[in-house]
């Protein structure tokens, strides 16, 4: 295999798994939909961040311990799990309290907590950081795509930064989307219900996350 052959090959199976609609897909879209878009693209952008540490922690070998090591991957595991479940349930807590003059604050967000960009990347990079199934997924898929006689360290960055462009190539779209129907996602009904939706999902993941295997 090329360098060329493996890098259209990444792209085809990651531009696949990309689109594939998923936590991430959800809260970017509430985030847009609900909170300003510099808050948006922070999320967007902590998550790019997550990923790039992965692909880089990947590359250089480290997170073969995740594989290799059972109280590693648990401590992250639960970790993850536990940090989703806390977001899940509050967005779905907040939908039942939401006072009726704070229609246009966040609802898991206490009002003094901003929506500027730092805590929307806060947020994108710790639900990927805390991931370990990013870390053996990205153990599991790196290897195949980095040809013989080519860097893995260097190989295996590029990998993710090609991960990383059309992951935020396919964030801007639901951005824009989100942001195109924010009139009609920021109605009290429509609000409720979409907060409930991601929180529903977030919660699952993180249920998911604390009952998998290693």
């Amino acid at each position: 295999m090329t360098a060329l052959s493996a890098l259209w090959s990444f792209v085809i199976v990651v531009g696949l798994l990309t689109m594939t609609p998923g936590m991430d897909t959800a809260l970017i879209l509430r985030t847009a939909a609900v909170g300003e878009t510099r808050r948006a693209w922070g999320v967007v952008l902590g998550i790019q961040t997550g990923t790039l540490a992965w692909g880089a922690l990947t590359s250089a070998g480290v997170t073969v311990l995740l594989t290799a090591s059972h109280l590693a991957y648990e401590v992250l595991r639960w970790a993850g799990a536990c940090y989703l479940i806390g977001m899940g349930l509050s967005m779905l807590w907040a939908t039942r309290h939401r006072r009726p003059d704070k229609s246009n604050q966040p609802l898991d967000e206490p009002a003094t907590a901003g929506d500027g960009f730092y805590p929307g990347w806060r947020r994108g990079a710790l639900t990927n950081l805390l991931n370990p199934k990013m870390g053996v997924f990205y153990v599991a898929l790196l290897p195949q795509f980095i040809p013989s006689g080519a860097s893995p360290f260097a190989f295996g960055v590029l990998l993710a930064c090609v991960h990383i462009l059309l992951g935020t190539a396919w964030s801007a779209v639901l951005v824009v989307l989100a942001r195109r129907l924010r009139t009609v996602l920021q109605r009290p009904t429509a609000r409720r219900l979409l907060d409930r939706v991601t929180g529903t999902v977030i919660t699952g993941f993180g249920i998911r996350l604390a009952t998998s295997s290693h």
